[in-house]
């Protein structure tokens, strides 16, 4: 499903060959980030088609070999999969700002910043999501193209690297759209990894004191119907 919307011009619909290339990348990234619904079990064939059209690469091989996974899967357990996995664990939770920021006023306010980005884009954030959510990021990095739409997901590279490496330790089949994502972003260099493998440890900052809650979910009755 679309997460976030916009008016499309004639002249945009010509993209340039390697911009339209990363757009239907991150597209589908989003997609298979987001909760099964029925209308994604609906299109888990046209998904595996994507993932095969896209150029070789180690990112193409990622995204075939999950969706392979994705179209087997029976609907209920891949539901519980994925409720389990991203709206119960803090430690592979879909929302970027709280790796960065954790349960802090600065939270907030990157959260704000986000928001005014999409709509300076001229993109309308999604209703009752908060716009530091995986798959919404990945929609405003298809939409807006390479230069502004991929920022956001430069800026939190070190959250995705902490993200993809609880889903390799949990096992989780999840791994692999981490793993196409993060190939196509800028490797991290040696700080920037001692700087995951500490927060990895330490966790993100804490804040308690006067703080509207904008964590993620801890109990699945709160996320899914």
């Amino acid at each position: 499903m679309r997460l976030l919307t916009r008016r499309v011009t004639r002249r945009e619909t010509s993209a340039f060959e390697e911009p339209a290339r990363r757009a239907a990348l991150f597209r589908l990234i989003s997609l298979l980030l987001q909760y099964p619904d029925a209308e994604l079990l609906a299109a888990r064939d046209e998904l595996s088609r994507a993932a095969l059209a896209l150029p070789e690469s180690a990112t193409r091989d990622a995204l075939v070999a999950f969706t392979a996974w994705y179209a087997e899967c029976e609907p209920m357990p891949l539901a519980r999969a994925y409720v389990e996995t991203f709206d119960l664990r803090r430690r592979s939770s879909l929302y970027l700002t709280y790796y960065l920021h954790g349960d802090t006023r600065r939270r907030g306010m990157a959260l704000l910043t986000l928001k005014q980005r999409y709509r300076v884009a001229g993109l309308t954030p999604p209703e009752g999501e908060l716009p530091d959510y995986l798959p919404v990021v990945c929609e405003f990095a298809a939409l807006a193209g390479p230069s502004i739409g991929e920022a956001p997901l430069r800026q939190h590279r070190k959250g995705l690297e902490l993200i993809r490496t609880a889903l390799r330790e949990a096992g989780s089949s999840y791994s692999l759209v981490l793993d196409a994502l993060c190939a196509e972003l800028p490797d991290l260099s040696a700080a920037e990894r001692a700087a995951v493998a500490d927060l990895a440890l330490a966790g993100p900052p804490a804040e308690e004191v006067g703080l509207a809650p904008y964590g993620p979910p801890l109990n699945e009755t709160e996320v899914r119907p």
